[in-house]
């Protein structure tokens, strides 16, 4: 199922967090960091201006983007968790 976001929404698919430390010691679930990078899979159509225009947004859909520690809320889509966040979150796209 696709989510559809709307005005200056963002759907992000996070990171997957690192089972084990650089070192190699395994992680548990519950230690482990939430991800602060993902893939914009969709977004909205923009933010909506007092005079009924729309700013397009500066990310595009599959740009891997740096956001927020607690941006967004979390959702469940056919067993994956998604991030719904506004444009202000993300901080960066990286290359």
């Amino acid at each position: 199922m696709k989510v559809v976001p709307l005005g200056d929404k963002i759907v992000v698919r996070p990171a997957t967090p690192d089972a084990a430390t650089r070192s190699g010691i395994a992680l548990p679930e519950s230690t482990r960091e939430r991800p602060q990078q993902g893939r914009v899979l969709s977004i909205g159509d923009g933010r909506l201006l007092a005079d009924g225009e729309r700013v397009p947004h500066q990310v595009r859909e599959g740009d891997r983007v740096l956001y927020q520690k607690f941006a967004g809320t979390e959702i469940a889509v056919d067993g994956e968790t998604l991030l719904i966040m506004s444009e202000d979150e993300i901080l960066a796209v990286m290359p």
